[in-house]
């Protein structure tokens, strides 16, 4: 099975539109550049530093999101975090409380 990782990624003060374009490119570059790269989802945040993602990707490596991410461009890649495990409310039954 292949890893999956969790990519902090900050988009300083881009603007929605700018935004849209950014996925549509992600999406592209995945589908075209990167079959071995599949994004599941994104978290979208921001604050008065401007906008950040938290990405969930499958991948084979660290690396491979690198390069992505370059051919991608228009932010910076904070840090990337291989995920562990995934847990919900569900995983913790109310007789162990």
């Amino acid at each position: 099975k292949m890893p999956r990782y969790l990519i902090e990624r900050d988009y300083g003060q881009a603007e929605e539109e700018a935004m849209q374009n950014i996925g549509h490119r992600m999406k592209h570059v995945t589908d075209e550049h990167c079959p071995d790269v599949a994004w599941e989802h994104s978290h979208v945040v921001s604050d008065e530093s401007g906008i950040k993602t938290f990405c969930v990707y499958e991948a084979p490596t660290e690396e491979r999101l690198h390069e992505h991410g370059d051919m991608v461009g228009e932010h910076t890649i904070v840090r990337i975090y291989e995920i562990a495990s995934d847990v919900t409310p569900a995983n913790f039954t109310a007789d162990r409380a």
